[in-house]
C-alpha cells in the first residue's frame, strides 16, 4: 500500500449536525450544509484529521434564526468564512470507539476539544471505492468561541444554552 493514501470526505454520505437547548425545555437542531474534510494518510489513528465547514451553510429550517445565527452575534459569516477543526490525536479506547482530540477554530478563536469517535469500520462500495464510516459526537461550551449572545427569561435562565451538542455522521473515500 502506498504512504501516499488519503482519505477525503463522501459529502452525499456525511452529515454535520449540532443541538441546543431553547427556553430550558426543548432542544433546537441543525445543520452545517457544505464541509470538507480528509485524513492525510493510511490509518486515521495516525494521520491528521482536517475538517472545513462554510459558515454560512448554517441551517435550522429557521430563515430568520438561521440570519441571526449568519450574522455578528454568532457565526459572523462575512469575516469568518469557515470553522475549521484539526486533530492533535486519535486515541484507541477499544476496538470500535475512540478519543479525537484537536483544535475548534470559530471566528478567529482556537480551542482544544475531546469528540467520541466511533469507527463503522472499511468495505467497498458497490463500484469499487473502499469507504470507512464513523460517527462523531461531543459537547461544547458556545461561549468557549465568544458566541455569548443570549436572552434572559422571566421565570430565571435564558432563552439559548451555552453548551452545544454535536454529532456527525461521515463516510471516507479512500484516494489512491
Amino acid at each position: 500500500m502506498s504512504n501516499n493514501s488519503k482519505w477525503v470526505l463522501d459529502p452525499t454520505h456525511s452529515e454535520i449536525l449540532f443541538k441546543v437547548k431553547h427556553l430550558m425545555i426543548t432542544n433546537v437542531k441543525g445543520e452545517f450544509r457544505k464541509f470538507s474534510a480528509s485524513i492525510a494518510g493510511e490509518d486515521f489513528q495516525n494521520s491528521p484529521i482536517e475538517v472545513s465547514i462554510d459558515a454560512s451553510s448554517i441551517f435550522t429550517n429557521e430563515e430568520n434564526r438561521d440570519g441571526h445565527l449568519k450574522g455578528a452575534d454568532f457565526f459572523d459569516v462575512e469575516n469568518h468564512k469557515e470553522l475549521t477543526f484539526k486533530s492533535t490525536s486519535v486515541i484507541k479506547i477499544d476496538a470500535e470507539n475512540y478519543k479525537l482530540n484537536g483544535i475548534l477554530t470559530i471566528k478567529g478563536i482556537n480551542k482544544e476539544i475531546s469528540l467520541d469517535l466511533e469507527f463503522g469500520g472499511i468495505n467497498k462500495d458497490p463500484w469499487g471505492n473502499q469507504k470507512a464510516g464513523f460517527s462523531v459526537n461531543g459537547k461544547i461550551n458556545r461561549k468557549d468561541w465568544e458566541l455569548n449572545w443570549n436572552a434572559p427569561l422571566e421565570t430565571g435562565g435564558f432563552l439559548v444554552s451555552e453548551e452545544v451538542t454535536l454529532m456527525a455522521e461521515v463516510q471516507f473515500v479512500k484516494q489512491a
